[in-house]
This record gives structure tokens, C-alpha cells and sequence, in this order.
């Protein structure tokens, strides 16, 4: 079984648990996600089976989207509801004030990324080390806010929008947010709509999988539909699928230079290969499937 699944992930797991029952599904033991979900979070798990496996580090970098309440005057170790709270204040928050702030926090932005996360340093995570009591000093990076939108207000509660560049986390900003109205905030739901091209309209969840089987299943070249076709001989197709790269005077077309979906005389999808500004003469294999 060779594809993508795009799993609606439930709340209350993690990502690895919710991944699971698919190798029982499809009898697959090759399993892969891409972009974990903090166990409160639910919405779009892209799954790889397979091969699929393989082409997780070239999925495209589409950004993020997600839809998420906070509430104000509460914050947590781990900036979500979910953690030890550190401080409560009376919080008279309106939505006019958080209208008038949101802008501030769209474009590029600085973010200090949370303890409580899946982030690396010096070879430990950094949420084994906020188990432990353990606070180390992170390097703020910047991310990008494409979008950020007030969706709606639900007594102590806001509800917004937000579509990003990979790497934002919403505890964050949304304790950022928390801050500049000067009462603090605290994640209290988040669900993800959008992640590498895949949407929440193409996402199942675990019981639907299970119903569906194969009919859940996105082809593996799905996701790099945003890329343009290159269909080669025979000859080439043996080639390519051994890694060699093709001159790309002998390919159909006059492809310039970037990425391609490569496919086989009989519309076999091959894997991804890509022309390079510097050396236009060739289309090197990026990724293939290969012939076992």
C-alpha cells in the first residue's frame, strides 16, 4: 500500500498513537507522519504509507493553518490549557482590544520557542527537560503570519484564524497576544485545517479510515500535484528509477529550471526529480520509488 492518508486526529493522543492503528488497517509496517499534534490538538495528520514513506522530507512547504480559542488571564507551563498554571489575573479583555492587537502580530514576527516542545538541544528534547524542571535558554526565530483572524467570541473565550509558515507555534503566539494586552492568555483548543497541501476536507478520522480501507487513500504523487508533469521514455524511465539523471535536451518540452513530477510511457509516477539553476543541462532524480 503506497500513499498518503490525511487522518483527522483525535483529541487526547499523541500523533503516534493515533498513527498506529493504521498499520493494522493496511497491513503496512512502513507508517510515517509528518508534523506532529500535541495530544489536545485534533485536525490534519498527513499519514505516509509505504513508499509514500520516503517522499516525506520533499512533501512541499505550504505553510500551516489552524483554527484556535484562547482565553485571557490564565498561563500555563505549557501556554495551553493543559498545564500547570502559573498565574490567574482578572482579565477585562474586549473584543475591540483584541482586534485593535492582532494586527501587531501578523508578517514576520520573532517567536521564542515553547519548553514544552519537540525541539532538540544538546541531543534531549525540550519537553523532557520541562518534565524535569529543567528551563534552557532558546533562540528566538522568525516565523510568518500570513493570516490572522478573529472568528468569533464565546464568553471568557476568543476563537481565531491563523495561517503560517512551518515552524509557528500558536501556544506561543498566542501567549504573545496574552502579553501585550498585559493580562496573559492560555491556549484552550486547537485544530489544524491545513498542513504540506493537504486539507481538513480531505481528512478522515481513525473509525472513517477504518470504514474506507483503500478508498482513504491519496495516490503518492498527490501532494506534488503543485509541481509540473515531465512524462519520459522507456529508456529514460529505467534511468531515472536508478537514480541517473536525464538530459534534459532529450526530455519533452523545454523545462526550465525546478522541481517535476516524472512519470513512465504508461502514466507510472516515478518519483521527483529537479533541474537546478546551475546546471540546466540535466534532471536529477530527487527522489524515486525505485524498482523493488
Amino acid at each position: 500500500m503506497n500513499g498518503f492518508v490525511v487522518l483527522d486526529k483525535p483529541e487526547g493522543v499523541t500523533s503516534f498513537k493515533a498513527v498506529a492503528p493504521l498499520r493494522r488497517i493496511f497491513n503496512e509496517k512502513k507508517v510515517g507522519h509528518t508534523g506532529t499534534l500535541d495530544p489536545m490538538a485534533t485536525g490534519v495528520l498527513p499519514v505516509a504509507l509505504g513508499k509514500a514513506a520516503r517522499f516525506i522530507d520533499y512533501l512541499p512547504d505550504t505553510g500551516k493553518a489552524y483554527e484556535a480559542r484562547f482565553r485571557c488571564g490564565v498561563t500555563t507551563d505549557t501556554l495551553d490549557i493543559t498545564g500547570k498554571v502559573i498565574s490567574e489575573t482578572e482579565a477585562n479583555v474586549t473584543e475591540e482590544d483584541v482586534l485593535a492587537l492582532l494586527p501587531r502580530f501578523r508578517g514576520e514576527i520573532t517567536q521564542v520557542p515553547p519548553m514544552y516542545s519537540a525541539l532538540s538541544v544538546g541531543g534531549q528534547r525540550l519537553y523532557e527537560l520541562a518534565r524535569k524542571g529543567v528551563e534552557v535558554e532558546r533562540e528566538a526565530r522568525q516565523v510568518t503570519i500570513h493570516s490572522l483572524e478573529l472568528t468569533g467570541v464565546y464568553g471568557d473565550e476568543f476563537a481565531v484564524s491563523v495561517s503560517c509558515s512551518k515552524g509557528t507555534y500558536i501556544r506561543s503566539l498566542i501567549a504573545d497576544i496574552g502579553e501585550a494586552l498585559g493580562c496573559g492568555a492560555v491556549m484552550t483548543a486547537l485544530r489544524r485545517t491545513r498542513s504540506n497541501g493537504f486539507s481538513v476536507e480531505e481528512a478522515h478520522t481513525p473509525e472513517q479510515v477504518e470504514a474506507l480501507a483503500q478508498k482513504a487513500v491519496l495516490p503518492l504523487d498527490h501532494p506534488f500535484l503543485c509541481y509540473e508533469a515531465i512524462s519520459v521514455t522507456q529508456a529514460q524511465s529505467n534511468r531515472f528509477r536508478n537514480g541517473g539523471a536525464l538530459f534534459t535536451q532529450r526530455l519533452k518540452g523545454e523545462p526550465t529550471p525546478g522541481i517535476y513530477r516524472v512519470y513512465a510511457p504508461d502514466g507510472l509516477f516515478l518519483g521527483l526529480g529537479e533541474i537546478a539553476p546551475e546546471d540546466t543541462g540535466s534532471l536529477a532524480a530527487l527522489k524515486v520509488i525505485g524498482n523493488e
